[in-house]
């Protein structure tokens, strides 16, 4: 698998020059774009790469000059490499992505799968509760007891939101902290003293009408 994020303001030769860095491969500022792409083509393939995800898609205008350049880049890499592609990004419905020529071109080439929070249950799965036990073996604090986070999934869960980026901001930070105040354990008294993005705290703390 290879991840490439979209850099902001993409060109097709910032983006190809992505593609490159995952896999190390060499570029030099005198190569040009179709250089750049014929290497990556070649060691993509050689290495036998079968997934490619392509983050922050939503960075991708095809209105614009640069951006319809790096969308004929993308299409041109999606018939040269024999891989599936996956686009990930934030309301690309609402975004230029998908407007215009090439936009339309791209738009058919994909299939739209509309991801939500990651939910505490599923059938018989808890997959929220099976996330916060891989962050917590990842965990190296000294005095924290293994099984504490898992325990509080639900309160986790209703923190924030099921969203993955928010847990892992609240437990990193509750983290640095245990380390600052040398407690080196995570608590549900310390993860409910930070305060998380402007989203999760909405959800945590909905307006009422009056």
């Amino acid at each position: 698998m290879a991840y490439v994020l979209v850099p902001p303001g993409a060109t097709a030769k910032t983006l190809i020059t992505e593609f490159a860095r995952y896999l190390g491969i060499p570029v030099a500022t005198r190569m040009t774009q179709t250089q750049i792409t014929d290497a990556v083509c070649h060691t993509y393939t050689q290495a036998g790469v079968q997934l490619v995800l392509i983050d922050e898609i939503h960075r991708l205008n095809p209105r614009t000059t640069t951006g319809a350049q790096a969308a004929d880049l993308i299409k041109d890499l999606t018939e040269r490499l024999p891989a599936t592609f996956v686009y990930a990004g934030i309301n690309v419905t609402e975004t230029p992505l998908f407007s215009g020529t090439r936009g339309a071109q791209l738009a058919g080439r994909a299939t739209l799968i509309t991801c939500g929070s990651l939910p505490g249950r599923h059938g018989t799965r808890q997959p929220f509760r099976d996330v916060i036990t891989d962050i917590e073996n990842a965990l190296d604090l000294e005095q924290h007891k293994p099984g504490t986070l898992p325990r509080h999934a639900a309160y986790l869960h209703q923190r924030t939101a099921g969203r993955i980026g928010s847990l892992t901001r609240l437990i990193r930070q509750t983290a640095i902290t245990a380390i600052h105040d040398g407690t080196e354990r995570i608590t549900k008294t310390a993860l409910d003293a930070v305060q998380l993005d402007h989203l999760a705290e909405q959800h945590r703390r909905p307006t009422r009408n009056r």
